[in-house]
């Protein structure tokens, strides 16, 4: 996967997307409420979004849908949302870790067939994959994407024809996917929310009034005015619709040993704002950067973050060792998806398109610079050499995370080994490719206490002991042409 390639260089993480639900029993329309749950979740990816809605007192399975590339706000007019009547829908914005970015491979999907009409939105990455999609060729299946969502309701539909339900096709279908997922699935007349059984991937459930909610995060709910109800929980299905609210099974799913949550909602992905799995993002990062403090401290006259997941870690390095916290650099928040990124020659600049150093704030000063992750180390180098060129006496380094020294198969765009900057070196060896004056990274043991300390999270990025067995070759953009 080409990484180097994509919109927002200077950040070195990507996640495969945010989901968003919406059922209102009182018949209103909410496409709206969708657009703007969406936007709240537009960190979450920003290379394509959609939003597919169906009218349930209306004729049976009809939906309608529009997808695009590009951000929430640039593919959708009011014209568009206007032409989107229903009281059920789900919506996507896309963030690719396998697939190619293009406009096919956009969701929500919505698939007719026998029994009527599915639309599905889906966050996280399958590890067997391609074995399904091989399976479900040589069975007649014609695939019109190169994403594993379009796996997931292929077997969605399948299994739809012989059960009584769509929740329990959905049960059915979540016994033969492996990876993470966290699924929003419209059928004519229900609302589904489904969770893999390791919990990699966050989904809430919220109501206003008499409109109920699923979302990736809370801080989506906030921005439609709902209330947060509860986190749907590691391998559940919940179902809404107006017979009976919401109705929970844990039935049919395998029950792993243990769960494994993506430690990394708490590091980088998820919006500060928000709460998941009933641990505050906020206050996760606030700890990670108290831990920093405790266990690497460093005389200097002021902590900084790098804009804008290194900013709380920051804020909590500055709190526990009583340093000034500051702010050093300037961002700039108008460069969306279409930003044209410099020639090769020049591509040092385009960190400094989306980042600019205050000097004033740092000349003459020893800096304690925070950020999330260091992955190939390129951006860290440009981000240190700009403080310096700025007059930073000082650029001491601290990351609110432990060394990459392992692909990621689950969502997380971590690259190869070969391609993570900790592979075969040592943090002195990085210090020095970087251009820090002194470098250190949380430790291990502590990622299980900035979240409470029985979380049940995943590192396996980290440690390379996986939740569950890993694939035999990196498939990642397996079909990414």
């Amino acid at each position: 996967m080409n990484y180097e390639g994509r919109t927002e260089n200077y950040k070195r993480l990507g996640e495969e997307c945010g989901v968003f639900g919406m059922y209102d029993f009182d018949g209103g329309d909410v496409a709206e409420s969708i657009y703007y749950g969406l936007v709240s979740l537009q960190h979450r990816g920003q290379e394509s979004c959609g939003i597919a809605v169906s009218d349930t007192n209306g004729p049976k399975g009809k939906v309608s849908s529009y997808k695009d590339m590009g951000l929430v706000n640039e593919a959708f007019t009011p014209d568009i949302l206007d032409t989107l009547k229903g009281d059920i829908g789900v919506g996507h914005v896309r963030y690719s870790t396998a697939g190619s970015s293009t406009r096919e491979n956009a969701q929500p999907l919505v698939l007719n067939y026998v029994k009527g009409t599915l639309a599905l939105a889906h966050n996280g990455n399958l590890i067997n994959a391609p074995e399904l999609r091989h399976e479900l060729s040589y069975t007649g299946a014609i695939f019109q994407t190169t994403i594993d969502s379009e796996v997931i309701a292929y077997h969605i539909a399948r299994e739809r024809l012989a059960t009584k339900s769509v929740e329990e096709a959905v049960a059915k279908a979540m016994l033969k996917i492996k990876g993470a997922y966290s699924l929003v699935v419209m059928s004519p007349r229900k609302l589904i929310g489904a969770r893999d059984p390791y919990g990699f991937k966050p989904l809430v459930i919220g109501r206003r009034e008499n409109c109920y909610v699923l979302a990736s995060e809370t801080c989506a709910l906030d921005t439609v005015g709902a209330t947060f109800i509860r986190d749907v929980e590691p391998g559940e299905i919940v179902t809404i619709s107006p017979e009976f609210g919401i109705r929970s099974d844990k039935s049919m799913c395998i029950t792993p040993d243990k769960h494994a949550r993506c430690i990394f909602e708490y590091i980088y992905f998820a919006r500060p704002d928000s709460t998941i799995d009933g641990i505050s993002v906020y206050d996760a990062r606030i700890a990670a950067g108290r831990y920093l403090a405790m266990d690497s401290p460093v005389d200097a006259d002021m902590v900084v973050g790098v804009p804008e997941s290194g900013n709380v870690a920051a804020l909590g390095y500055a709190l526990q060792s009583g340093i000034p916290y500051g702010q050093a650099f300037v961002k700039n928040s108008y460069i969306g998806r279409t930003f044209i990124k410099p020639k090769q020659k020049n591509r040092e600049s385009s960190v400094q398109v989306k980042l600019n150093a205050l000097e004033s704030a740092v000349a003459g000063k020893k800096i304690i610079m925070i950020d999330d992750s260091i992955v190939r180390g390129t951006t860290s180098d440009r981000i240190v050499r700009m403080l310096r060129d700025a007059g930073a006496k000082e650029v001491h380094m601290r990351v609110s995370s432990p060394p990459f020294l392992w692909p990621c198969y689950f969502g997380t765009d971590v690259p190869a080994r070969e391609q993570l900057i900790a592979y075969n070196r040592n943090v002195d060896d990085i210090c020095k490719i970087i251009g820090a004056d002194s470098l250190a990274y949380l430790g291990i043991d502590r990622l299980e206490e900035m979240v409470g300390g029985n979380l049940g999270i995943c590192k396996g990025c980290f440690t390379g002991s996986y939740p569950m067995e890993p694939p035999s070759e990196d498939i990642r953009g397996e079909y990414d042409k």
